[in-house]
Formats: C-alpha cells, sequence, structure tokens
C-alpha cells in the first residue's frame, strides 16, 4: 500500500506539468508576442504626432499624419505611414513591411514615387537585435541597407538604429510609436532622434493606399 502511494506521489510533478498552460510568455517568445500584438490592430489606422524635438525634423511638427495596419499575412504585415505637412498634399510614399526570418523579426522600409515607381532609397531596414520584447524592438541597419545608403551618398544612415513599439489592441494605453535614431558613440556625424506616436485607443477611418499598392489610384 504505502509502495503504491509514493508511485502515485511520484507521478504528479508530472500530471501537473502536463495540465500547465504550454504556451510560451512573453518573456520566451518576444518576437510571437511583438507580432502578435501588431497583428492585434489589423485593418485599423490610427492618428499620430511628432514627439521628438530634433530641428531637422521641423516640418513635421505641426504635420497630420496616420498610419495604417492596412496587410496581414503569418509572414508580413505592411504598415503605411501617410504624412501632410501644414497646408499640402498627402505624401503616401512610405509603408514599413515586417516580416517573419528564423531568428526574429525584420523592419524594411518600401519607398514609392507617386506614380508608384520604388524610390532609389528603398527597402532598407535591419533585423531585430537582442534585448527586445513583446512590445518593443530594435532594428540596427543591415549590410545590404548599409551599402545602398553608400552608394547614395547617405553615410551617416550607415548608423541608422529603427525602435518599433506595440500595445496590444484593447488596451486601455495602447500606442504605437515608430523611431529612428544614429549617435555619435555609434559613428554617425551627429546625434539624430525622429520619433513619432499614434493613440491606438482611437482608430480612425482608413486612409486611400500607399503609392505602389496595386489598389492605388493612378496619378
Amino acid at each position: 500500500m504505502n509502495n503504491a502511494i509514493f508511485r502515485f506521489a511520484g507521478l504528479v510533478p508530472f500530471l501537473l506539468l502536463g495540465c500547465t498552460d504550454t504556451e510560451p510568455s512573453e518573456a520566451d517568445n518576444p518576437y510571437d508576442a511583438f507580432w502578435s500584438n501588431l497583428s492585434s490592430h489589423c485593418g485599423q489606422a490610427y492618428d499620430g504626432n511628432l514627439v521628438s524635438s530634433d530641428e531637422v525634423d521641423a516640418a513635421f511638427r505641426d504635420a497630420d499624419m496616420v498610419m495604417h495596419v492596412r496587410e496581414c499575412s503569418d509572414s508580413e504585415i505592411r504598415v503605411p505611414f501617410h504624412v501632410r505637412e501644414a497646408g499640402g498634399e498627402w505624401d503616401r510614399s512610405r509603408t514599413w513591411v515586417f516580416t517573419r526570418t528564423d531568428k526574429g523579426l525584420r523592419l524594411k522600409h518600401d519607398h514609392r514615387h507617386a506614380d508608384g515607381e520604388s524610390d532609389a532609397v528603398t527597402m532598407y531596414g535591419g533585423d531585430t537585435s537582442m534585448g527586445g520584447t513583446g512590445r518593443r524592438h530594435s532594428f540596427p541597419v543591415d549590410r545590404e541597407s548599409i551599402e545602398m545608403f553608400q552608394r547614395e551618398g547617405l553615410d551617416a544612415s550607415v548608423t541608422n538604429v529603427w525602435t518599433v513599439g506595440v500595445d496590444p489592441a484593447g488596451d486601455p494605453e495602447a500606442r504605437f510609436s515608430y523611431r529612428l535614431q544614429r549617435k555619435q558613440a555609434g559613428g554617425a556625424p551627429e546625434d539624430r532622434d525622429f520619433r513619432v506616436e499614434f493613440d491606438a485607443t482611437k482608430p480612425v477611418t482608413p486612409p486611400p493606399p500607399p503609392w505602389g499598392s496595386t489598389d492605388a489610384p493612378s496619378s
């Protein structure tokens, strides 16, 4: 009898393990958690504004801006970023493109002209670095982008680091943020800090398609 009780007691940890939640936590899978958070906004658009203070970005200070989590799949999420400077036309040239990789996440920038043609500087970005979370990841510039920047005479951009933050839909203080930084300490000729933030608690009417989209109106 005592042996039977002992054998049953030895099985308890394994039985309990089988009953626990096997879904990985945000800490264990920050890439999956980030992807899930971003995907939760699919189809929604949000107003934003500039929250950094570099003088070079003065034109953005009073600009209207909207981001739109427009296209989502298991492997790619496309987020157009629309900007209209005071009194001007909407610039729909920018789309942030997030993809899954074998090692984590990738951010690229799809830049188009109004006629849909790709800009000479396009599809630049980088892959996730260490230390990200389910709500925030940094993307240091990759080798392919560095070579393009050098070719186009944009040497300051070879030290770019982009950081994207996203809270899940339904969070009472949900925000989406996009930040570009480069620092003298990292080899840049001068510090650079561009950051925009969007209120993801208040969806707005989605904007027209970005330039270059298959359903974008012809110019």
